[in-house]
């Protein structure tokens, strides 16, 4: 490669682009807040990973394949089969923004309950919930309700 050009990946944006294009939706589906905070909270040592992500973003997110909507349910579908929580709750919200419905993510749960297995999709079935709780919260301007442990 000569001095001066960038390196184009296989879509045929170059690495800027990419990250450009990444942040871009990021900050739509996951909000401006949540991905400033990721970077403002990055240590040298992570961010390189938070870069690799937005750029990944840009690489799968930024495509016209998909809406984001069908993107946001494949999400659920892949964090309920591995075991994701933390990511689960993330995306269970972003997927309300992008218009999922609750009883489409109730239907999500389902299906992963049989090709996942029951164990995975419980555990999705109860971070599903709170994040919907906590979206609804938000949507209405309060907190989310506390929920009592059940034992």
């Amino acid at each position: 490669m000569e001095k001066g050009q960038r390196m184009k990946s296989k879509s045929g944006k170059n690495k800027d682009e990419l990250y450009q294009a990444g942040l871009k939706v990021r900050k739509q589906v996951l909000t401006a807040e949540y991905v400033d905070r990721q970077y403002a909270g990055a240590s040298e040592f992570t961010l390189p990973m938070q870069e690799m992500a937005t750029r990944a973003w840009g690489l799968v997110w930024a495509r016209p394949g998909l809406a984001h909507k069908s993107r946001s349910m494949l999400n659920i579908a892949f964090l309920i089969a591995l075991d994701k929580p933390e990511e689960l709750e993330l995306h269970v919200e972003a997927a309300l923004r992008n218009g999922v419905t609750q009883k489409e993510i109730q239907e999500i749960l389902m299906q992963a309950a049989v090709y996942c297995g029951f164990p995975a999709a419980l555990s999705g079935t109860r971070v599903a919930r709170k994040a919907v709780e906590k979206y609804a919260a938000k949507s209405e301007g309060r907190t989310a309700p506390k929920r009592k442990a059940r034992r």
